[in-house]
């Protein structure tokens, strides 16, 4: 019954969250359990790491800034950098990948400026040169996996795009916690609305309009895959024509497996335009994910390269709205 139970939990309601008074009792009945079983098992669940937070995703231009960024680094060096790296303030993802670019982080901030800023903190620290993969287009971004099988795979019906509605000054506050994370009590959005000084209804009619909105792209349970037993993930770049490449990435995204796909801009040395992502059980489910993505969507004849992750130093929730971060703390307390 707990096996049963934590998988659900983790599984089920990583979109589609309630939003309601009392959402973990809603939970209970909906798995025939009790609030405080149901309480018990994301505590737990969080406290092995299998999930980061019970929280949102936000749409692309949702608010703030982030990067994808790169360094080729000296591999008797890279243990050194990648703690500088995971580090620097904003570095939410920061992974060794095979590649000769093999130190991959994002950075996120308020501000494009503080995010570049960062940027250059790293490469003045460490003395190398950072790739800067500004995104253009998103066709897929988290909306949430299913975690059967041998790969992490989207739910059918969840794949179109929102345009983001960028959150407003006044809603910045609760954007900050909504990447905090939501508090593990009986009733954790009137404690939202208790740090705001607002009333518990609008909090709710605030996160139920960013779904409507893509402001935010999901509201639920952040898995961490590696600990959910998807243990092998690759980022696959491909060189498309820029003319080309909107109608490629919107057919890659659609592929079964793929679980992210977006469009970048090229950088000196490096050519390539439009990513994707797998997480999968096993190198070999990630592999043949990437095998029939690829040639379903045609992408046979355009170079690409996969670069599967080695080890995660870092990965965290982005952080485009923590100068609230005082209300943040304060909440989750």
């Amino acid at each position: 019954m707990t096996t049963e139970l934590s998988f659900r939990l983790l599984n089920d309601w990583q979109r589609d969250f309630p939003l309601v008074a009392t959402p973990f009792a809603s939970l209970a009945d909906a798995c025939g359990s009790d609030e405080h079983t149901v309480l018990d098992r994301y505590a737990a669940l969080q406290s092995e790491g299998a999930i980061s937070r019970l929280g949102g995703i936000w749409g692309a231009g949702a608010g703030g800034a982030a990067l994808l960024c790169a360094f080729a680094v000296p591999p008797l060096r890279l243990d050194a950098v990648a703690a500088l790296v995971s580090a620097q303030a904003g570095v939410n993802h920061n992974y060794e990948r095979e590649n000769h670019h093999n130190l991959w982080f994002v950075i996120t901030g308020c501000t494009l400026d503080a995010v570049r800023s960062g940027v250059d903190s790293l490469e003045a620290q460490t003395g190398l040169t950072a790739l800067r993969l500004p995104m253009r287009r998103a066709y897929r971004i988290d909306l949430g996996f299913d975690l059967r099988g041998p790969l992490a795979t989207h739910a059918a019906g969840v794949g179109r795009r929102l345009p983001a509605v960028p959150v407003s000054e006044a809603d910045a506050p609760l954007a900050a916690l909504v990447e905090n994370g939501l508090p593990l009590l009986p009733r954790p959005y009137e404690a939202w609305a208790q740090a705001l000084n607002q009333p518990h209804d609008e909090v709710l009619a605030t996160l139920q309009r960013w779904l409507r909105e893509g402001t935010l792209r999901r509201f639920g349970v952040v898995v961490r895959h590696h600990e959910a037993g998807f243990a092998h993930n690759a980022m696959t770049v491909f060189d498309v024509p820029d003319a080309q490449v909107d109608g490629y990435g919107a057919t890659l995204a659609a592929q079964s497996g793929i679980t992210l796909a977006y469009r970048r801009e090229r950088a000196p040395g490096w050519r390539y335009n439009l990513y994707c992502m797998v997480h999968g059980r096993s190198r070999d489910a990630v592999h043949a994910a990437l095998a029939s993505a690829i040639a379903r969507s045609g992408l046979q004849s355009h170079a690409h390269t996969v670069l599967f992750s080695r080890r995660r130093f870092k990965q965290a929730g982005g952080r485009y709205f923590q100068k609230i971060s005082s209300i943040a703390q304060h909440a989750a307390v």
